[in-house]
Order: C-alpha cells, then sequence, then structure tokens
C-alpha cells in the first residue's frame, strides 16, 4: 500500500467516524428532547449549531475521499470539521459554567415551549406540569455531568478525530 492510499484511507475512516459521531450526538439530544421530554434551553439548541454545520461537512468529507478527490479537499473539509467542533467545546464550557454559577449567563433563556396542549381543558393541566427551561439549572445529571458537559466531552473527542485525519498526509 503506498503512502498516498494509507494517508486516503485514514481519511476516509476519519471522517466516517467523525460523521457518525457528530449524527449520534445529535440524535442522542433530540431523542432526549422528543422522546424523553426535555426541553431545551437557549443555549443548549446553540450547542447544536456545529453539528448541524458539521455533519453536511463531514458527509462531503466522507464523500471527497471515497471518490478519490484531492487530498487536500478532504483535509480542508475534515479542517472545517474539527475547528466546529472545537466551537461546540467552548459553548459546552460556557454552558457548564453557567449551569455551575461560575459565571452570569445571558439575560434571558426563552425558548419555544413544546408539548404545550391547545386543548383549553388541558392547558391549566400542562401549565402546571411543564416547566420552562432554563439555562442556569441542569436538566439532568449523569456521573455528575449535565448535558452541556457530555458535550465537551464528545466535541473535544470528535474535534481530536477530526484534526488527526486532517493532519494525515
Amino acid at each position: 500500500m503506498t503512502a498516498a492510499s494509507a494517508a486516503q484511507r485514514q481519511h476516509l475512516v476519519g471522517a466516517v467516524l467523525v460523521t457518525l459521531g457528530m449524527a449520534a450526538a445529535v440524535g442522542g439530544a433530540l431523542g432526549f428532547e422528543h422522546i424523553g421530554g426535555y426541553i431545551p434551553c437557549a443555549l443548549c439548541l446553540l450547542q447544536r449549531n456545529p453539528y448541524y454545520y458539521g455533519i453536511p461537512l463531514g458527509i462531503l468529507a466522507v464523500v471527497s475521499s471515497a471518490l478519490k478527490l484531492p487530498a487536500w479537499i478532504t483535509r480542508t473539509l475534515l479542517l472545517l470539521v474539527g475547528i466546529l467542533m472545537l466551537v461546540g467545546v467552548g459553548m459546552g464550557i460556557y454552558h457548564s459554567g453557567v449551569e455551575w454559577h461560575f459565571w452570569e449567563g445571558p439575560s434571558t433563556c426563552a425558548t419555544a415551549a413544546q408539548g404545550i396542549s391547545s386543548d383549553v381543558g388541558d392547558l391549566l393541566g400542562d401549565l402546571d406540569a411543564k416547566h420552562a427551561p432554563s439555562c442556569t439549572d441542569a436538566a439532568l445529571r449523569v456521573l455528575g455531568l449535565s448535558f452541556a458537559g457530555w458535550n465537551v466531552i464528545a466535541s473535544l473527542i470528535l474535534a481530536a478525530i477530526a484534526l488527526r485525519a486532517a493532519a494525515k498526509a
């Protein structure tokens, strides 16, 4: 196997891994929202943006590598994905700091209320049962980390995969 084909294979593997990882991360967030009933706050929604922009770039990197386009195209796409995931790390750290009250969060954290009934009879019950999300209070902690904290870890891992694959000559 030549050095060029080995690098192409590493680009392809890296692109596939990072794209599947981004899809799994944002899919998990959407699952917690739509299946688990966790209404995301404004910062939670913002943290999804690097994934929403990164997934199409990751798909393009997979296609670029699979079609054996010039390696600089795949490397550039992977570099962009890595940068987006580093932005996600920063956003997650900011949100985690807000949740731990290390610093002030945004002045408003309003999002559209989802799941409230349009039936007037059920409306009062919904108002009692549903609570608006808060950027300062974690909706759930798993092993001591909130969704924002887990996003930091996921984004760091995905950034490392993308940047390492991009660095392969």
